[in-house]
C-alpha cells in the first residue's frame, strides 16, 4: 500500500461534475467516471466523505431569486437537489463495490440518513463512503460552508476541492494567458484576494481550524491519489 498523508479527507465536488451536455442534469457515465476516481483512493486505504453541489438541478440566485422566488425557500429547493445528485454518486459508487451512505441536513429518512456525527464518522471507520447531502440544513449557507463544517466534525485531515481548473490563479486564466499560478497560498492571502474558490464563510472556517485545501482539477489523471499521498498537485492554501 502506498504511503498515505491524508487518511481521512472531504471532497467537495460542484453539481457539474455529475452533469450532462450543457452543464445541467444527471448523466450515469459522468457519475461513473466520477466513482472511479473515489474509488481508487478508496482501495489505498482512504476514509472518504463527500459533499456535492446541486448547480447542474437548481441554482437558487438565478433559477429562484432573480424571479422573485424567497431566498429561503430557493434555498431549500438546492439543498434537495444535493440530496438527488448524492443519489446518483452513492449507486454509482456502490455498482463499484463501495458500501455507501447518504446523510442528510434535513431529514428525507425514505432515501437517507439524517446527519448525526458519531455516525457518520463510525461509517468511515467501517470503510463506507459518506456523502453529506442537504448541505447544513439551514438556508443561507453554501455547500462550501457545508464542506468546510463537516470536514471539521468529522475530525478529517485536508479538504479537497474539486473543480475544472489545475489551481488557483490570480485570474481567469482562460481569458488572461499571463494569469499567475499558485501552488501555496495562506488563507488571508485567498481571502484578500478574493480567489473565488470557496465562499468566505467556508474559507474563514479553514483557516479557523487550521484545515488545508487543496485546489485541483478533478479530471486530470491521478490528482486525488497524488493529493492523499501528499504529492505538490493543484494550489495548497494553508496557515
Amino acid at each position: 500500500m502506498a504511503e498515505l498523508k491524508y487518511r481521512r479527507i472531504l471532497l467537495k465536488l460542484g453539481g457539474e461534475a455529475l452533469a450532462g451536455e450543457g452543464g445541467f442534469g444527471i448523466n450515469p457515465a459522468q457519475a461513473d467516471f466520477l466513482a472511479d476516481k473515489v474509488v481508487r483512493i478508496v482501495n489505498m486505504g482512504v476514509q472518504v466523505a463527500i459533499v456535492i453541489g446541486g448547480g447542474n438541478l437548481w441554482r437558487g440566485m438565478q433559477d429562484g431569486m432573480e424571479h422573485g422566488m424567497e431566498r429561503v425557500t430557493a434555498d431549500h429547493m438546492g439543498m434537495l437537489a444535493t440530496v438527488m445528485n448524492s443519489l446518483a454518486l452513492q449507486d454509482a459508487l456502490e455498482r463499484h463495490g463501495v458500501p455507501t451512505r447518504v446523510m442528510t441536513g434535513i431529514e428525507v429518512r425514505a432515501v437517507a440518513e439524517p446527519y448525526i456525527q458519531r455516525r457518520a464518522i463510525r461509517h468511515l471507520e467501517k470503510g463506507r463512503a459518506v456523502i453529506f447531502g442537504a448541505g447544513t440544513g439551514n438556508p443561507y449557507f453554501t455547500t462550501d460552508t457545508a464542506a468546510s463544517l463537516r470536514a471539521m466534525e468529522i475530525d478529517a485531515e485536508v479538504l479537497i476541492k474539486a473543480t475544472k481548473v489545475d489551481a488557483v490563479y490570480d485570474s481567469d486564466p482562460k481569458k488572461n494567458a499571463e494569469a499567475r499560478r499558485f501552488e501555496h497560498l495562506t488563507y488571508i492571502d485567498a481571502l484578500n484576494m478574493r480567489v473565488g474558490v470557496m465562499d468566505s464563510t467556508a474559507m474563514a472556517m479553514c483557516m479557523d481550524n487550521d484545515l488545508p485545501i487543496y485546489v485541483v482539477n478533478l479530471w486530470h489523471e491521478e490528482t486525488l491519489e497524488k493529493v492523499v499521498r501528499g504529492e505538490t498537485v493543484g494550489t495548497i492554501i494553508t496557515s
